[in-house]
């Protein structure tokens, strides 16, 4: 038998040149990926890595040989794709030439006025410019002009510039998935626009100005603030929820003047979510505590933190340690969250918790890893969402089922309304909040009648359950291949979790798939893991409330907004001989009912540790000043515990602090709520997107977003007439007037009012029976 030649190369990749530089690179890859690989620069407008290609600016032309023939014509490097033998030449005569016109092309109605431009020092057209452009311009005629859209408070236009390479029309429809942008006229009219002058409401809006290649798309809260070269970039995450996106905080001298994203592709890959990119606004609100303050004779002072904390210690231990609870915000850091738990076991109580939103508690249950990682979400062939805004509680996650659903796969759901996906459903089930544990087990007969065994807690239910045609097509979507059953934050806030929670697992087990339950909070995986939840004998958040302690430690938490029943919260803490806040806001509601207050560091000002969905601890340096006397909570903590005599106080700096955490992860327990006939009108009530913590409900820009909608109660028209209420009418709610919307996503015996506003932060909690009538 005769030798044959051997070959070397993998079966999908192929051997080309460029510039003279061998390389392998995949079947189906262009040109441009392939120089970008070794190293070769080939400039580009409209080419991006994440979008698709639209091959309209023509920069990024090149030579090419194919076969020991050139090309007649030059080549898009974006747009033409690698073959076996290719030779391409970047930078010949002729290349340079071709790119050079097309540059003098592009700068033709280009406005010069990079010294009033915000992009400015971070352009890619500048940049470019700069080694292909020429010195002077040949062109005399008058320049084209066009008017300017206002496409809201967070993106700002100046469209003379755009150069129409099309990335954020790209990214609006591919990314956003909302169509919101889009070429309008041809030509020379070519205008890139929202056509009928609507402001943009993607939850990703920010990313069309990181991908804008000149100043047409720049961020409107950092405008004329700063240039580009007088910012000090530190790293960061994002902490209004538990994605834990990387990103770069901007700072000039300490403050935070924007923030852009940091590139990580097993978590936020290029992109960042409009309220981790825009909530820096609300570090600096007017109400920030800068100085510590104590309650005397019923007046608020100013003090010093010798006098604030031995106030502080002194309420602490007037009370015996069975009476004082600990209430902790979830987006409190592990190194925070560790202090927490000694320096209540060392006051000698055992309440305290971080699950403040949570109102069912019988399964005992807290944060857990994602069962399939954020990075092969994207890979799914179906989807289960239980009680998910997706979009709204982990946007960037939301954009992962999104481009999975562009692939094919199939996403179902049972929500207590019809949230706004940004991807058709290929099924859904919209029933009122005392409905939902119904709902999902008719899901999970399916998944018996296909061959499951129930598990005995839950077989008498779910064998008197009644499965249709819809529930049995999901359970076969979840079986045909990688697949994930999401829990959301309307269902883990739901008070009946537990079986929500149940029935979801045995579903999720039945199909093969993944169990991903969002957290709900930035660290409430890493609070956890630390245990800030009750100890031995320890009362949880809701019983901490509905059983008032003498004494109250908050740690981060707003009154009223930030607790699931507000009107308990605000009633025990009244109720409290002592309340010590450590927080960076004080709020009226919490002035109120506080006897010191210590201001803490917000986390893009501290060195911290946080916990994200896949269970990755991300640890990040301060990259901003606090404010005034303000002092990372940590400090603060140790200093409380140090005056105190406590044990575990004895470390001298965040290296000793983290090498004396240990992991306390609390084991979850079998238990299932009860559950009672409901009647009448059930709320629901969910957080709005820029309104989940006290941060965001500071940023200026967030607030004016049409996301950010104005509280109302909302019911479906059906549901409105049996009220007799009309469309904008008062409606009183308790001791409430809220204006009436009606809102076709609102199912029957459901009534939707948003939580984390003034009006609503202390009307009935989620799923209680609510009583209209006209204001």
């Amino acid at each position: 038998m005769s030798a044959q030649p051997a070959n070397t190369t993998a079966p999908d990749l192929l051997n080309i040149e460029i510039d003279g530089k061998p390389t392998q690179i995949r079947k189906g890859a262009m040109i441009i990926e392939a120089a970008d690989a070794i190293g070769v620069s080939i400039p580009r407008f409209c080419y991006h890595r994440k979008l698709p290609i639209a091959a309209n600016c023509r920069m990024c032309l090149v030579e090419v040989e194919m076969g020991g023939k050139p090309m007649p014509k030059p080549q898009p490097a974006c747009a033409t794709p690698v073959a076996e033998g290719m030779k391409v030449q970047t930078r010949t005569g002729t290349a340079l030439k071709y790119q050079r016109d097309v540059m003098e092309f592009l700068l033709i109605n280009h406005p010069l006025d990079c010294p009033i431009c915000d992009q400015g020092g971070e352009c890619e057209l500048q940049d470019v410019a700069l080694g292909y452009g020429r010195s002077v311009s040949r062109y005399t005629e008058r320049k084209r002009t066009i008017a300017d859209e206002n496409l809201g408070p967070l993106v700002a236009t100046e469209m003379t510039r755009c150069i129409q390479c099309t990335r954020c029309v790209r990214f609006t429809s591919e990314i956003a998935g909302t169509y919101e942008l889009g070429g309008m006229s041809r030509g020379d009219n070519l205008q890139i626009g929202t056509y009928i002058g609507k402001t943009i409401e993607t939850e990703l809006s920010g990313n069309i100005i990181d991908v804008c290649p000149v100043g047409a798309l720049t961020n409107k809260p950092f405008q004329f603030q700063a240039r580009a070269w007088e910012l000090i970039a530190k790293p960061s995450i994002g902490y209004h929820d538990a994605l834990g996106s990387n990103l770069w905080l901007h700072t000039r001298r300490g403050e935070v003047l924007r923030a852009v994203p940091r590139d990580n592709e097993s978590i936020n890959e290029c992109w960042l979510s409009d309220r981790d990119r825009y909530s820096y606004q609300g570090l600096y609100a007017a109400d920030r505590v800068s100085a510590p303050q104590v309650k005397r004779n019923g007046q608020w002072q100013a003090t010093t933190w010798e006098d604030a904390l031995a106030v502080a210690g002194e309420a602490l231990t007037k009370v015996p340690g069975s009476e004082l609870g600990v209430l902790v915000h979830p987006a409190t850091s592990n190194e925070e969250g560790d202090l927490l738990v000694r320096l209540a076991r060392g006051l000698g109580s055992a309440h305290v918790d971080h699950r403040i939103r949570l109102l069912d508690f019988a399964d005992n249950a807290t944060a857990q890893a994602f069962g399939l990682p954020v990075a092969e979400l994207d890979q799914v062939k179906g989807v289960l969402l239980v009680g998910s805004d997706l979009r709204h509680e982990l946007p960037l996650l939301n954009h992962r089922v999104h481009q999975a659903v562009k692939k094919g796969a199939k996403v179902y759901a049972v929500n207590p309304a019809s949230f706004n996906f940004n991807y058709k459903l290929a099924g859904e089930e919209i029933v009122a909040p005392h409905a939902m544990v119904d709902a999902l087990l008719a899901l999970a007969k399916a998944a018996v009648e296909a061959g499951a065994a129930a598990p005995a807690a839950l077989a008498a239910a779910i064998n008197g359950a009644n499965a249709d045609a819809g529930d049995r097509d999901a359970i076969a979507a979840l079986k045909a291949g990688k697949a994930a059953v999401i829990l959301g934050e309307a269902a883990v806030t739901h008070p009946q979790a537990s079986w929500l929670r149940a029935v979801a697992r045995f579903i999720a087990d039945a199909t093969s798939a993944a169990y991903n339950e969002l957290p709900v909070g930035a660290n409430a995986l890493g609070l956890a893991r630390v245990g800030v939840v009750p100890g031995n004998g320890g009362l949880d958040a809701q019983a901490m409330l509905a059983q008032p302690r003498k004494a109250y430690v908050l740690y981060g938490v707003e009154l009223p907004h930030d607790v699931a029943d507000g009107a308990a919260a605000i009633k025990a803490l009244h109720a409290a001989d002592h309340v010590v806040a450590l927080t960076a806001y004080a709020s009226p509601a919490l002035r109120e009912v506080a006897d010191v207050i210590l201001p803490i560091a917000l986390l893009p000002e501290i060195d911290a540790t946080l916990v994200n969905v896949d269970g990755l601890a991300q640890s990040v340096v301060s990259g901003a000043k606090a404010p005034g006397d303000a002092r990372p909570g940590w400090k603060v903590l140790r200093a409380l515990g140090g005056a105190l005599k406590l044990a575990g106080f004895e470390f001298d700096d965040l290296a000793g602090l983290r090498e004396g955490i240990v992991d306390r992860a609390a084991a979850p327990r079998e238990g299932l709520a009860e559950r009672g006939a409901a009647a009448g009108l059930s709320r629901l009530a969910t957080w709005p997107i820029y309104r989940t913590d006290a941060v965001l409900r500071r940023a200026s820009a967030l607030s004016a977003h049409p996301l950010n909608r104005t509280p109302a109660v909302r019911l479906n028209a059906a549901e409105a007439q049996r009220q007799g209420l009309a469309d904008g009418a008062p409606v009183r709610v308790g001791n409430v007037s809220l204006p009436l919307a009606v809102d076709a996503s609102v199912p029957d015996g459901a009534v939707w009012i948003e939580a984390g506003h003034d009006l609503t932060a202390t009307l009935p909690p989620y799923g209680a029976a609510i009583t209209l009538s006209k204001a």
